[in-house]
């Protein structure tokens, strides 16, 4: 959760940290603010809500500087308000600091100092750390040297960025465990820091990225980084390849629907150079994995969050089908805490669009603890996720700004269905003519997929007919099952209506009951292993009077009389299905939640990096 960005060189500051917060507005919206050192005095603006109440106030109180830090917000501690928003300044008015993560032990530091005579102004525990600094500070050290001792003291994770009136030639940032990223942006007499990359896109592409238990102090001509207990590090400075373009928003109303229609150039940049058709091969060079290391797996554990857990699900199927290996699904805020059954031949695999989300991280973490091989699916380069692991598959569909995930799910399921070859491959359990045919399978993701996108129009009818639902059933099979609870979850994600997704058989057990002509029953049903199965129980949802919307390959003229409404998808391999049943899904939810007038790309309540536990 929550935007970061710092700037420290010759042009003025807050323009281009505004900039930078907008572009990470994704990661918090509840508040923001922004501080800077001018002429010598930390000035600070904040206000609730989103940025643009940010950027009203500030046009109305200019502020400039050299040197400043800024953040938007999604609430741990204390309500969205000015006074809980972020920057926190301390007493004396020479430190201000911003924060990601929560600090554990706050209640414990808050009665420590204010038994010392601090005088808290805010609800979080953010300005724990704030007093902290500044004490130390007071004790005559360097600012450097202030931050050291505070960090020692918070328990946590956490990204934390600091500037002070008494040092104003330097930004000191850090990282504590897995609270989200910390990056630092070189450029020509100025430096810069953020949570995200594409917060300084714009103005440099050579970054580098702190580590755990790591502290930067950053000044106009360079940075110098460290771990909390002082030991250099070797910066590795990397060069982003992503266009700032990408994450404009062109002529589309959102975001979310921009990145829908991204899917088939997305998918064709998952396949490139990963899948040699010439010669019948799976290249996953960056997974570092080979033969000897694959034949001594005798499970494969896959742990994710959210959207990512259900593209998991789809891989559990991928993977036992073609790599004929058990394999498990976990959510990764559970895997960690029930002393999950890992040893060095179990195989975790985690997926996170982010790369910084922490339940992940911790699992990934848990994992390592018990000397399982860990592999990531990662979207974002140079994130925690992609560089703790063994080895890691990049999605490369570039950066996805809105909060609901959209080709950052379909990626992964191509990825995950890569995976499972090569892992074949490598085990040796995959013959010729069945790896011939699966990758030959490949070559119509990109077309089919465009095809479904072309059917927009025919989804926006469906959307505007059931727009005032106030529940709805998502049904689905075998490999699609998941896509039921993907599409459940992005309906209830930027529409705020309630949906349940269950596996179908599972419908006669409980949920039939619900049915009747106000619970529409939306099925996914393409021409698979689990079509006549499905076909019985959307049968039995019509006896009911439900009011039925079918998923279905084209062509199906079961499909066209039983549904009140069909959303038609191409024929396709079976395995390959849930790629193309979900773009209708996602359209779906889309059309719905902006034809409702919600903000689609930022939905209450949630962020796009989940950072916190």
């Amino acid at each position: 959760m929550c935007g970061i960005v710092g700037y420290i060189g010759e042009k003025n500051a807050t323009p281009i940290i505004l900039g930078g917060l907008k572009k990470l507005e994704y990661r918090g919206y509840d508040s923001a603010g922004i501080a800077v050192i001018e002429e010598g005095n930390i000035e600070l603006r904040r206000d609730v809500g989103k940025l643009v109440n940010l950027e009203k106030l500030v046009e109305q109180q200019p502020l400039s500087g050299k040197i400043g830090i800024g953040h938007t917000r999604w609430a741990t501690h204390g309500a969205p308000s000015a006074k809980n928003a972020h920057p926190h300044i301390g007493e004396t008015g020479d430190v201000v600091i911003v924060h990601n993560g929560i600090v554990e032990n706050y209640l414990e530091l808050k009665e420590e100092l204010e038994a010392e005579g601090a005088h808290f102004n805010s609800e979080t525990d953010t300005e724990t750390i704030v007093h902290l600094i500044e004490r130390n500070l007071g004790s005559g050290v360097s600012l450097e040297k202030a931050v050291r001792l505070s960090l020692q003291r918070i328990k946590g994770a956490h990204g934390i960025v600091v500037i002070s009136s008494k040092e104003p030639d330097k930004i000191i940032a850090a990282r504590i465990g897995n609270a989200g990223g910390v990056v630092i942006g070189y450029g020509e007499g100025e430096m810069f820091v953020a949570s995200d990359i594409p917060a300084i896109l714009e103005y440099t592409r050579r970054m580098s990225f702190l580590e755990s238990q790591q502290m930067a102090v950053v000044t106009r001509e360079n940075a110098t980084i460290t771990t909390l207990d002082g030991k250099a590090v070797p910066a590795k400075i990397d060069t982003i390849a992503w266009d700032p373009v990408a994450a404009v928003k062109g002529n589309y109303r959102h975001f979310m629907q921009k990145e829908i229609h991204e899917q088939a150039r997305s998918l064709i940049d998952t396949l490139t150079g990963r899948v040699d058709f010439e010669n019948n091969r799976i290249n996953l060079m960056n997974l570092n994995l080979d033969a000897e290391k694959a034949r001594k797996f005798n499970k494969v554990i896959i742990t994710a969050c959210g959207t990512a857990y259900h593209a998991g699900l789809v891989g559990k199927t991928m993977i036992e089908t073609i790599a004929r290996i058990p394999t498990e699904v976990d959510i990764a805020s559970e895997f960690r805490y029930r002393d999950p059954l890992v040893d060095e031949n179990t195989c975790v695999l985690t997926i996170s669009q982010s790369g910084e989300t922490a339940d992940t991280l911790a699992a990934m973490e848990e994992a390592r603890n018990k000397k399982a091989m860990v592999f990531s699916i990662v979207n974002a380069i140079g994130s925690q996720a992609m560089r703790v692991a063994d080895g890691y598959i990049s999605m490369q569909v570039g950066p996805e700004i809105g909060v609901a995930s959209t080709k950052a799910f379909t990626a992964p399921l191509v990825d995950l269905y890569l995976f499972a070859i090569y892992l074949a491959d490598l085990r040796g359990t995959l013959s010729e003519e069945e790896r011939y045919r699966s990758i030959y399978d490949l070559r119509v993701i990109p077309d089919l997929a465009g095809k479904c996108l072309k059917r927009e129009d025919a989804v926006r009818e469906v959307a505007e007919k059931i727009k005032d639902i106030h529940n709805i059933l998502y049904l689905g099979r075998g490999i699609n099952m998941p896509i039921a609870y993907e599409g459940a979850l992005k309906l209830k994600e930027i529409s705020y209506i309630h949906a349940e997704a269950y596996p179908a058989g599972e419908m006669k057990h409980g949920p039939i009951a619900l049915i009747d002509q106000d619970m529409p029953v939306l099925a996914i049903m393409p021409k698979d292993q689990w079509y006549e199965k499905m076909l019985s129980q959307v049968e039995q949802a019509k006896a009911r009077g439900g009011i039925l919307i079918l998923v279905a390959t084209d062509g199906d003229e079961r499909a066209g009389e039983l549904g009140d409404d069909v959303l038609w998808i191409p024929e396709a391999p079976w395995m390959l299905t849930p790629v193309f049943a979900t773009i209708p899904l996602q359209m779906l939810a889309y059309h719905i939640a902006a034809i409702r007038g919600l903000d689609v790309d930022q939905p209450r309540n949630l962020a796009k990096s989940v950072t916190v536990e």
